[in-house]
């Protein structure tokens, strides 16, 4: 796994870093004036739907977490090849970010005939520089509901990648590099366990 060690960007530095090509990011949003984003199951299901399809062809995605007022999203831009390939500006990586939420608020609108925006208007993205920061980012998306008080226990939580990346079940997510980033998968889930145990990740920012 390939981090650009020519660039020292500082991690939270107003949480708006430039997307790039061939770097790992964090991206997060949230509701427009603390409203939820997912009202019920099937909201959950069509904004991974919208991810496959706006965001898998320019981005891996190695974790996720969906909570009912914001989401959670760990990810690496593809090469400036792969881009090309595919006709993406490099100068506007985020647009297919912007079709994401443009698609997803369309058809909440519709379906609960609401108006406006529905997310904050500038989504959040941290670029991750290192290989630790992005195995805590993993594991923080991963602990979120607890944190937030959604659930008690974060390994059956339903809308976070935990339980796919530890299942055996075909995935889009990048499961092997996310193990090979833990070493393996006995580690990726002791790692969580032992996050989890010591009460860690609530104090993660």
């Amino acid at each position: 796994m390939r981090f650009n060690k020519n660039i020292i960007i500082p991690i939270n530095n107003g949480k708006y870093d430039t997307l790039e090509a061939d770097n790992f990011y964090h991206i997060f949003n949230r509701g427009n004036n603390k409203e939820d984003l997912f009202i019920e199951h099937e909201n959950y299901l069509h904004f991974l739907k919208l991810i496959k399809t706006h965001l898998a062809p320019i981005a891996s995605i190695f974790s996720y977490c969906l909570m009912k007022n914001h989401f959670h999203l760990v990810l690496k831009i593809n090469s400036k090849e792969q881009l090309e390939q595919i006709n993406v500006n490099l100068d506007k990586i985020s647009q297919p970010f912007s079709n994401l939420f443009n698609a997803y608020t369309k058809s909440i609108n519709k379906r609960y005939d609401r108006e406006g925006s529905l997310f904050k208007v500038r989504f959040k993205r941290e670029r991750i520089n290192t290989e630790e920061y992005l195995k805590n980012v993993i594991i923080y998306t991963h602990l979120n509901p607890v944190k937030h008080n959604f659930q008690n226990d974060y390994s059956n939580y339903k809308y976070s990648s935990y339980q796919s990346l530890i299942s055996e079940k075909p995935t889009l997510l990048m499961r092997n590099e996310v193990f090979e980033l833990f070493s393996n998968k006995e580690n990726f889930i002791y790692h969580h366990t032992e996050i989890f145990r010591k009460g860690y990740h609530e104090d993660f920012d």
